[in-house]
């Protein structure tokens, strides 16, 4: 059985992002033990330094991954080694024994420092950059497509 954690800065509000990761999170539940790790964002203005909240976040992502230090990171970013589907699901395979934690940011995205944590893997879901709710429903979709490919069960065509 499958081992991850999602870190993500913020919660998800919006009702229709939030019903979706729960279905994917309940279709997952056979294949993988999923935990999800919600960091509180700083709140920002359009005047807010927006580099000091950032760092302030990765900050946060930094002491929350300090647990995880032999698991496999991946930090989602839009410059990420991007995958196909089936792709995805052999990379996943291949890491099935580790504990592997996503890393998703916020609004206003990754510190450098969070960016760069040692030993992460960058992913990206797409060149575009994504709003952080809709990461993480892409995200759950995602695993969950992965996971049932190599399973051979029907759901990928």
């Amino acid at each position: 059985m499958f081992k991850i954690t999602i870190i993500a800065i913020g919660s998800v509000k919006t009702d229709y992002f939030r019903k979706g990761i729960e279905e994917y999170l309940k279709r997952l539940s056979p294949y993988a033990k999923v935990a999800v790790e919600e960091i509180r964002p700083e709140p920002f203005f359009d005047s807010s330094d927006h580099n000091k909240i950032k760092k302030s976040e990765g900050e946060k992502i930094l002491r929350a991954l300090e647990k995880y230090r032999e698991s496999k990171i991946i930090i989602l970013h839009e410059i990420g080694k991007e995958f196909e589907s089936k792709e995805f699901s052999e990379f996943l395979d291949k890491n099935s024994r580790d504990h592997i934690v996503f890393v998703i940011g916020g609004a206003l995205g990754l510190s450098e420092d969070a960016l760069n944590f040692p030993g992460s893997f960058r992913l990206s879901l797409s060149k575009m950059t994504l709003p952080h709710e809709m990461a993480r429903l892409i995200l759950a979709e995602q695993i969950y497509r992965a996971i049932v490919i190599n399973k051979n069960k029907k759901y990928h065509y």
